[in-house]
């Protein structure tokens, strides 16, 4: 498990800022990082965004993304951390939804990630599919972790897709 301040080292060695879209999470990733000496310096802004209402009016996730692919997707995700990006003066951007109790739809502990760049103009992303242990607590710690502990080689494969699409 890498310790947090480490994140927020990179973040600073890099000179970036970071915007956080959570729904399953619920902020937790923000909080964590908030526990951290010198957070202030790289982290721009926290969304909670729990409700397809508030993804489509804060965010402008597609009411039509959600309904083609479920509020547990990795589309919905994108979309969360490109209007994350969009909504603030952050560099990189990580968004999570997922289910931290089984339901009809999703088993437990399903969590999708998107996290996006930005330079200048141009934007990029990518997101995968998380399987976590445990009870809702668990999961939603577990996932907040997971997200923030990811920043380093995400950043460095949205680095070289931007590269390639240059």
């Amino acid at each position: 498990m890498q310790d947090l301040a480490e994140i927020v080292r990179f973040l600073s060695d890099k000179q970036m800022k970071l915007t956080t879209a959570e729904s399953c999470t619920c902020g937790l990733m923000a909080s964590l990082l908030g526990d951290i000496p010198g957070c202030g310096q790289v982290l721009d802004s926290g969304f909670v965004v729990y409700s397809p209402k508030a993804k489509n009016r804060l965010l402008h996730v597609s009411f039509e993304t959600i309904e083609t692919f479920g509020l547990t997707s990795e589309e919905v995700a994108t979309e969360m951390a490109i209007g994350a990006l969009n909504a603030s003066v952050a560099d990189i951007a990580i968004a999570n939804t997922g289910v931290a109790d089984d339901n009809e739809e999703d088993e437990g502990g399903t969590q999708c990630y998107a996290f996006a760049l930005m330079q200048g103009e141009r934007q990029v992303s990518l997101s995968e599919t998380v399987q976590f242990e445990g009870d809702r607590v668990s999961i939603r710690k577990q996932a907040a972790r997971y997200g923030l502990e990811q920043l380093p080689a995400k950043y460095e494969q949205l680095r070289r897709k931007l590269q390639e699409k240059a």
